[in-house]
């Protein structure tokens, strides 16, 4: 089965309590939940990873190269300022999407401008929870696309 990896950059841990006017209520395994259920209804296997490090999200995307069809990314606050990442989410050739529970558009200046915009194939913003079952349904969508 094909693998979806699913990144969750620094603090994203904390969903559910961490103004929850913003991100909600949901918890992080609520939201990778959806995901796999998602993943797996559409006969893919979902690997999650959750790092407060940037240097771990950029060894578990080295580490997806010619090991995973696509990777969806809620890189958190390193969206706007890992170019770093950015250069590793590069190097992998498969299908990337971008996720953000809210839409950074519409929230703080420093947070409407993504460094790793550039490198993914599509994003999905402000669906809050409903966003990681729409950014799996995506990736589906482009892999059977072929």
């Amino acid at each position: 089965m094909p693998i979806i990896l699913l990144l969750s950059g620094p603090n994203l841990n904390l969903f559910g309590e961490r103004e929850p006017a913003i991100y909600g209520t949901d918890t992080l395994d609520d939201m990778v939940g959806d995901a796999r259920t998602a993943a797996e209804a559409a006969g893919h296997t979902l690997e999650h990873i959750q790092s407060n490090h940037e240097g771990g999200l950029i060894e578990a995307i080295h580490g997806a190269r010619g090991r995973c069809a696509a990777i969806v990314i809620n890189a958190g606050a390193l969206t706007h300022s890992s170019f770093a990442l950015a250069d590793a989410l590069e190097t992998f050739d498969g299908v990337k999407v971008e996720l953000h529970v809210s839409n950074p558009a519409s929230r703080e200046e420093w947070r409407r401008t993504s460094v790793i915009a550039p490198y993914v194939t599509g994003t999905v913003s402000g669906f809050g929870r409903a966003g990681y079952t729409l950014a799996i349904e995506g990736v589906v969508s482009r892999l059977g696309s072929g």
